[in-house]
C-alpha cells in the first residue's frame, strides 16, 4: 500500500490498455475497464473473510465486457497467456452460476511488476443482470442484510416501471411466468413452503431444512410417491425425506453432471461434512480420484511427490487427502499440468547423445535424444502417440528407422517380448518448437451445437485440428466425439482438456493413447 492512489490508477489505465491491446489482436471485440480498489474497502474485504492482505486479489481488478458465452473464454485464454494465473483463483460462474442467477468468469493473475490483478469477464447481459437484476450485489457492498426476497421484490418493480401496458389478467399472467420462472415452491408434510432454485432436488430439500436431514437422506417421496433424489422438483409439490439413523453423504452427490444437487449451498455441506472423516479414508479416495485424472490426461511414471509440492504439500499422504476431502478438485489437478511434469522414467545421460530435429512432414518425430548410438530417423508410433514427459522407449523396425513407444504401449511390449535385442533407451529434450500429435475423445450429451462448440476451443487456446469424427448412440443420444491436434507437450494438453470440459454439455474429456 506504499503507493499513492493516484499512482495505483495509472497503473490500472495501463493494464487496461495493454489487455485491450492483446484483444484487438486477438479480433475480440470487447469493453475493458479497471479500478484501484479504496484502502477502507480492503480493510473491510480483509476484516469480514479474516484474510491477510495478500490474499486479497482484488486490490487492483479489470473487468471485460464481450457480446457471448464464446468470446468470455477466448477472453480468457488471453489473459492467461498474457500473465501467470494465481492456482486456486479461477471461478467458472457461467457453466455453474450462484443461486441468485449471477454469472461471470473470475479469475486472479500476476499481473505487471508481479503484483496482484483480479479479472471478471461477462457479456453485456450478463453484466445487466449483475448491475440491475436479482443478481446485483448493491445490498451486499452497503452492508446491508436484506432478504432475497426484497431483491426479487425490486426486480420486480423494475419491469414493471419499464413496461408501458400491463392490465389485468396480462399483469398476472407475466407476474407468474417472470416472477417465478427462476425458483421452486415446495411444501413439508406440514405444509410449509420451502423456496428453492428452479432445478432443486430433493436433496436440495433436505439439506434446506437441516444439515443432519440431508447428510442422513437415503429417499424421498413426492406427493407420497418414491422418486430418484436426483429428481427435480416442482411448485406445489409435497416433499417427504426418508432418513436413516448414520449420516453417509456420497460423493457422487457433488457430481454436475449427475444432478443432485442443484444448491451451492447444499453442496458446501456435503463438501463439509467429507473434511471432518476419517484422514486414512481420506487418503485412499484421494489416490483413486488423482489416478483417475492421471489415468484421463495419460501420464504414467509421474513423480506425485512433486505434483504435491506444487500445492504446498510435502508429504504425499497429505496432498492426497485434501484432494479426497474435495479441497482440491479434479480440474484444478488438471490446471496444475501446464508445468513440466517429472516421471520416474527419467535416465542417466550418457556420454554420446544424438538431438533430432524437429518433426517433419513425413511423420518424422524431433524432441527425442538417442541414448548411446548415432543418429536414426525416428517417428511417433502411432498406436500411443507418446508426447513430451511421457516415459518413452524407443524399437529399431525393418526399413522405418526407429519407433517411439510410451513404456506401458500395449505394442510395444509385445515386440520387447518377442525382439528385446531391438530396444533402445531413448529421452525428451526440451524445444519450444516440437509439436506432435495426439488424440482427444470427448463424451457429450446430444444438444444443438455441441460438436461446434467444443471445437471452438481449440481455436481459442491455439491447438491446431488435424481431424474430427463424431457419432451419436441413438440408444442413449450421447455425442462421441473424436480429435486428433498437435500440441507441444502434456502441459498444453491438460489446459484442453480443462476448458473442454467447462463447455456446457460435456461429460468427459480425455486423452486416449491406444
Amino acid at each position: 500500500m506504499d503507493e499513492r492512489r493516484v499512482d495505483r490508477e495509472a497503473n490500472v489505465r495501463a493494464v487496461v490498455e495493454r489487455l485491450k491491446s492483446e484483444l484487438r489482436r486477438a479480433d475480440i471485440e470487447a469493453e475493458v475497464t479497471g479500478r484501484a480498489k479504496h484502502i477502507y474497502s480492503i480493510w473491510r474485504k480483509m476484516t469480514r473473510k479474516g484474510v491477510d492482505f495478500e490474499q486479497v486479489f482484488d486490490v487492483t481488478a479489470v473487468r471485460v465486457l464481450v457480446p457471448d458465452v464464446a468470446s468470455c473464454y477466448a477472453t480468457l485464454g488471453v489473459v492467461h497467456t498474457l500473465w501467470d494465473h494465481i492456482r486456486g483463483e479461477f471461478d467458472d460462474y457461467i457453466a455453474t452460476p450462484k443461486e441468485n442467477g449471477y454469472q461471470a468468469l473470475h479469475t486472479a493473475v500476476i499481473g505487471p511488476d508481479g503484483k496482484n490483478l483480479e479479472v471478471q469477464i461477462r457479456t453485456f447481459n450478463m453484466h445487466k443482470e449483475a448491475e440491475l437484476g436479482v443478481a446485483a450485489h448493491w445490498s451486499y457492498k452497503e452492508g446491508s442484510r436484506q432478504k432475497a426476497d426484497f431483491q426479487k421484490k425490486i426486480a420486480w418493480l423494475r419491469q414493471v416501471l419499464e413496461a408501458k401496458e400491463i392490465e389485468g389478467v396480462d399483469f398476472i399472467s407475466r407476474f407468474k411466468s417472470e416472477m417465478f420462472q427462476d425458483r421452486v415452491y415446495v411444501l413439508t408434510p406440514k405444509g410449509e413452503v420451502v423456496d428453492l432454485p428452479k432445478g432443486a432436488t430433493p436433496l436440495d430439500f433436505a439439506y434446506h431444512i437441516h444439515s443432519e436431514v440431508g447428510h442422513r437422506c437415503r429417499g424421498a417421496k413426492v406427493d407420497g410417491k418414491i422418486v430418484p433424489l436426483a429428481y427435480e422438483l416442482k411448485s406445489g409439490e409435497r416433499v417427504e425425506i426418508m432418513t436413516g439413523k448414520q449420516p453417509a453423504p456420497s460423493r457422487e452427490w457433488l457430481n454436475p453432471h449427475l444432478g443432485y444437487l442443484k444448491s451451492q449451498r447444499a453442496r458446501a455441506k456435503v463438501r463439509q461434512w467429507f473434511r471432518v472423516q476419517d484422514y486414512d479414508k481420506n487418503v485412499s479416495t484421494g489416490r483413486a480420484i488423482l489416478e483417475r485424472e492421471l489415468q484421463r490426461l495419460g501420464v504414467t511414471g509421474a513423480n506425485l511427490e512433486k505434483v504435491a509440492q506444487r500445492f504446498g504439500k510435502n508429504k504425499l499422504e497429505d496432498f492426497l487427502e485434501v484432494i479426497g476431502r474435495g479441497d482440491i478438485t479434479p480440474t484444478q489437478l488438471s490446471a496444475a499440468f501446464p508445468e513440466p511434469v517429472t516421471t520416474q522414467a527419467q535416465e542417466t545421460q550418457p556420454e554420446k547423445t544424438t538431438a533430432l530435429q524437429t518433426p517433419r512432414a513425413d511423420g518424422a518425430m524431433g524432441g527425442v535424444r538417442i541414448l548411446g548410438i548415432g543418429n536414426l530417423l525416428t517417428a511417433a508410433a502411432g498406436c500411443c502417440q507418446p508426447l513430451p514427459e511421457d516415459p518413452v522407449i524407443g524399437y529399431v523396425t525393418r526399413g522405418r528407422g526407429l519407433m517411439i513407444h510410451r513404456e506401458d504401449c500395449p505394442n510395444f511390449l509385445r515386440l520387447k517380448r518377442d525382439n528385446p535385442e531391438r530396444v533402445v533407451k531413448v529421452d525428451w529434450t526440451s524445444r519450444e518448437k516440437d509439436v506432435f500429435k495426439a488424440q482427444i475423445h470427448v463424451l457429450a450429451g446430444s444438444r444443438s451445437g455441441i460438436v461446434k462448440d467444443v471445437t471452438a476451443v481449440f481455436g481459442e487456446v491455439k491447438v491446431p485440428v488435424i481431424s474430427v469424427k463424431s457419432n451419436v448412440d441413438s440408444k442413449t443420444g450421447i455425442v462421441s466425439i473424436g480429435y486428433v491436434v498437435e500440441v507441444s507437450n502434456l502441459g498444453q494438453l491438460a489446459r484442453v482438456l480443462t476448458e473442454i470440459s467447462q463447455v456446457p454439455g460435456v461429460i468427459e474429456a480425455a486423452r486416449k493413447t491406444s
